[in-house]
């Protein structure tokens, strides 16, 4: 597996820019990603990257999932800044795999039936980083919306509207 692994590390990292470049085509154009169609490649493309040049780390930490959560962790903080959905920040995550295997196959790096049944191997290893990053991303992004929320709560205790309406509160409702 390691010969396979070693492979595809080498080719994500060597042509992560390529790589990112035609997974952003994809979810530029993709009905699923619809908050990436307006999302200015320069502010796209660097998350995508960021994550092909470090998949080295990914696949060959002692600890996958702490530095998952570092990586990814990273990720949900661009995605939720940059105003994306969780559900389409999870289905681009999707696309990056997909798009790391196509450009893999796409240059004919597993040419042996071994290398072949190695590359399936790895692929097991892939999907368990991937599956570390969707949990990673959502329990980010609750805490980042919980965030949004006492940010919000805190606005309204200010006004003192956690008390009964009077007249006056109703009228500083209205203005707002």
């Amino acid at each position: 597996m390691l010969s396979a692994a070693k492979k595809l590390i080498d080719v994500t990292e060597k042509n992560a820019d390529k790589i990112a470049a035609q997974w952003f085509g994809d979810v530029r154009k993709n009905p699923r990603t619809a908050s990436y169609h307006k999302l200015a490649e320069s502010r796209a493309v660097p998350m995508a990257v960021e994550f092909y040049q470090r998949f080295r780390e990914l696949f060959d930490a002692e600890k996958p999932f702490e530095q998952a959560n570092r990586v990814f962790g990273v990720y949900a903080d661009d995605c939720f800044a940059n105003n994306i959905p969780l559900q389409e920040a999870i289905y681009a995550l999707t696309l990056m795999r997909r798009h790391m295997w196509l450009y893999a196959e796409f240059q004919a790096i597993f040419t042996t039936a071994i290398e072949q049944q190695q590359a399936v191997e790895s692929i097991n290893r892939t999907i368990l980083l991937f599956d570390y990053a969707i949990y990673v991303i959502t329990q980010r992004y609750q805490n980042l919306m919980k965030g949004e929320i006492q940010k919000e709560l805190s606005a309204l205790r200010t006004l003192g509207m956690e008390e009964t309406f009077t007249g006056s509160k109703v009228g500083i409702m209205a203005c707002l």
